[in-house]
């Protein structure tokens, strides 16, 4: 048995709010663990046949999080990989319980001030149009920690690179498990 492998038998659910790095240290956490990764994002585009902001322009939030919410399901019901969550998605009870119920959540949480500067390079995020970054950042920090906080483990990312940040979890996860990975 490989040093990683009881790490590979569940999925791993990311959650934070936007710009923490779900999506690029999932990729990287992923590719570690020899698992494959799955962007809740990019599969609900999929899914629906349009980006993310014309989900949100043309349907409203409610619908992309109807549609997150079974994609996430979707995605739980196969086999053990690192998924990357949408900044709400676990703020869904549904999403929540199903996370919790076949992954292992893993909360990555940076300092705002990390994250407004992240997300502020990019025009990308709708629920940003229009609006001050880290305004938006602290009413959804206030709004989702307390759910985040839910998570089965907590990984402070700081402002380090992607790598620092994988190892982070990955030694946080062996230590939730019991199981000595290093």
């Amino acid at each position: 048995m490989d040093r990683y492998e009881p790490l590979r038998r569940r999925t791993i659910a990311l959650v934070g709010l936007m710009g923490v790095g779900k999506s690029s240290v999932g990729r990287r956490l992923a590719n570690a663990l020899g698992l494959p990764f799955r962007d809740a994002d990019a599969e609900v585009e999929a899914a629906a046949g349009r980006t993310i902001p014309e989900i949100f322009a043309e349907l409203g939030e409610p619908a992309f999080r109807d549609g997150e919410r079974r994609v996430i399901g979707r995605l739980l019901e196969g086999p053990p990989h690192v998924l990357a969550t949408g900044g709400g998605a676990f703020m869904n009870p549904e999403t929540r319980a199903l996370i919790k119920e076949h992954a292992i959540s893993v909360w990555l949480k940076a300092d705002l001030d990390v994250l407004a500067r992240r997300v502020g390079r990019k025009d990308s995020r709708p629920l940003l149009t229009g609006k001050d970054p880290m305004d938006v950042l602290k009413a959804q920090a206030e709004a989702r920690y307390p759910i985040y906080a839910e998570a089965d483990i907590v990984v402070e990312t700081g402002d380090t690179a992607h790598h620092v940040t994988v190892g982070q979890v990955i030694k946080a996860m062996s230590e939730y498990l019991g199981e000595p990975c290093e």
